[in-house]
């Protein structure tokens, strides 16, 4: 919903042609014909919020939230129009409420993360920062790295998102620069090698190579995880 239900629990409200609060959910923005965010607690121009994510979608668009998660979470290709056309007029209505900041952070990296809050974050003034950045430097990544041979690095799809701030690219990201082979393990593969190696991957190990069932493999993970380690240890330890 792009937001718009953190923003309402904090304080704005959004109204329909008569004036009555739109119903929740990103579909209802259609509906949507002012926004008022002047309810919204004070207190937030006093705090540095930071949106922590791992993706760098806008919020609409080809490569925006309903676009790019809709069919992940059932939405069909209708559902995916009338969400994108309904998130777009949301933006539209927001710009005309406080301005050029709201169409600015339609655009910018990371507002179509997690259904569109991250716009909401924006619009309360919230600094864009790559949240595998910030994991890493929360646990110490560098210093481990310095006495790493090897750095593994997994997710349940390898695939095109992976590639846009996903943790992955960002784990490989920080051990290329440092001069270490990343490999990663993956429940299944959809990246050529070309891919891989470009976002820093020397090889992947995914797991529907050795059980091609999902459900399956799931079932099984633990036992296939220690095939696919012993396999990298194989290819690059011994």
């Amino acid at each position: 919903d792009g937001g718009a239900g953190m923003l309402a629990a904090l304080g704005a409200r959004f109204l329909d042609a008569s004036g009555e609060p739109v119903a929740p959910g990103g579909a209802a923005l259609a509906d949507l014909a002012t926004a008022d965010l002047t309810g919204l607690d004070p207190r937030f121009a006093e705090v540095d919020l930071i949106l922590a994510s791992d993706v760098d979608n806008p919020l609409t668009g080809p490569k925006g939230a309903p676009a790019v998660y809709g069919p992940q979470k059932g939405a069909t290709p209708d559902d995916v129009r009338t969400l994108d056309a309904a998130l777009a007029h949301y933006a539209t209505v927001l710009e005309k409420a406080i301005g050029p900041k709201a169409a600015e952070a339609a655009l910018a990296p990371g507002a179509g993360g997690a259904g569109g809050i991250g716009y909401g974050a924006l619009i309360l003034g919230a600094s864009f920062r790559p949240g595998i950045e910030l994991m890493l430097e929360v646990l110490g990544f560098a210093p481990a790295l310095e006495r790493a041979t090897l750095v593994i690095t997994g997710e349940g799809s390898l695939d095109e998102q992976t590639l846009h701030g996903k943790a992955p690219a960002g784990v490989a990201a920080a051990a290329r620069a440092a001069g270490k082979e990343v490999v990663a393990v993956c429940g299944r593969l959809a990246l050529p090698a070309e891919a891989l190696g470009r976002a820093g991957i020397r090889r992947a190990y995914p797991l529907a190579a050795l059980e091609p069932d999902p459900a399956k493999s799931m079932a099984n993970a633990g036992p296939l995880l220690e095939e696919a380690a012993a396999d990298i240890a194989r290819d690059f330890l011994q």
